[in-house]
């Protein structure tokens, strides 16, 4: 798979192209189904299936205040669209500058003459353009005029539930995790680098990966059983979500102590996906009765993750 920053340095490299695009934040069940049906029609064509994305979201640059938490970040967004078979990610940089592209403009200048797409695949509700005034009718008008054929998917549901971003965002932080996990296609979570913290596990016999979580959206703080991916190795643990109320702590993190695990991990991207949630965020009399209640909660993990396979 290609990664391309920067729709304008990309140039007219690919072979008919089909084309998706949106923020495809999560990756969910019904972005999966319009990346399969773009990947299938550039297989039925003989062209290379190409998504544009953006980064940072637009509404962190336009709305901040306003901004939704992110289900993934930007680089796990990209691996589960490759995972999809893709041949190329595009990832363009959202500017102010490039929301003042009109709609139609942005079909003109950037599909057609900088892209010379083939064919357009999208959800129903794509969205795009200054003002977000762009959309499928308009896909297809101009599709129709500057010669690209146009395909749109959707609405995808799941037990009765329209498939979204904000749905699944609603889920993870109501801590519906098996709804979430329904509508992602796989367990919701977290990922990262592995950063220093205070060094209080290792001191009770369970040391921890800590992951800064700022800006994702994540369930309920507690203490949850959780799987989790270190490069090509899959681990089983227990982790902490919140604020450390024992030790009277400030900053949101994400604790993991991993099984049957022991090396330096400082510094490496570390995946973690919620599997249950054991209870609730807890404060202690004392750091023995910590060391004891996570015990019990690292044997309570492992069953659920035995029981769960």
């Amino acid at each position: 798979m290609l990664l391309l920053r920067h729709v304008e340095r990309v140039g007219r490299r690919f072979t008919t192209p089909v084309l998706t695009l949106g923020n495809f934040d999560g990756v969910h069940v019904g972005h999966q189904e319009i990346l399969r049906r773009l990947v299938a029609q550039a297989r039925a064509t003989g062209g290379d299936a190409v998504a544009l994305t953006f980064h940072p979201h637009p509404a962190a640059v336009l709305m901040p205040a306003r901004a939704p938490q992110l289900i993934t970040d930007w680089r796990t967004r990209v691996e589960r669209i490759a995972a999809m078979g893709v041949d190329a990610v595009i990832v363009q940089r959202f500017t102010c500058a490039f929301s003042t592209i009109t709609a139609a403009d942005f079909i003109r200048r950037i599909l057609v003459a900088d892209l010379g797409v083939h064919t357009v695949v999208v959800g129903h509700r794509v969205s795009f353009g200054h003002g977000r005034k762009g959309g499928a009718d308009l896909l297809r008008e101009l599709g129709a005029a500057c010669g690209f054929d146009v395909e749109v998917i959707g609405p995808v549901e799941v037990g009765g539930i329209a498939v979204s971003s904000s749905a699944v965002r609603a889920a993870i932080s109501g801590g519906d995790l098996d709804c979430a996990r329904a509508l992602l296609g796989r367990a919701p979570g977290a990922a990262g680098r592995v950063v220093h913290g205070h060094h209080r596990g290792k001191q009770l016999g369970f040391p921890t990966a800590n992951l800064r979580v700022a800006g994702l959206v994540l369930p309920p703080d507690g203490v949850y059983a959780v799987r989790a991916r270190l490069g090509e190795r899959r681990l089983e643990g227990v982790a902490n979500l919140g604020f450390k109320p024992t030790f009277q702590e400030h900053e949101r993190t994400l604790e993991v102590h991993l099984f049957d695990f022991d090396a330096d991990v400082y510094g490496r991207r570390l995946e973690v996906d919620f599997v249950r949630r054991l209870r609730a965020e807890t404060k202690f009399p004392d750091v023995h009765a910590l060391a004891e209640q996570i015990g019990r909660d690292a044997a309570a993990a492992r069953h659920v993750l035995a029981e769960s396979k």
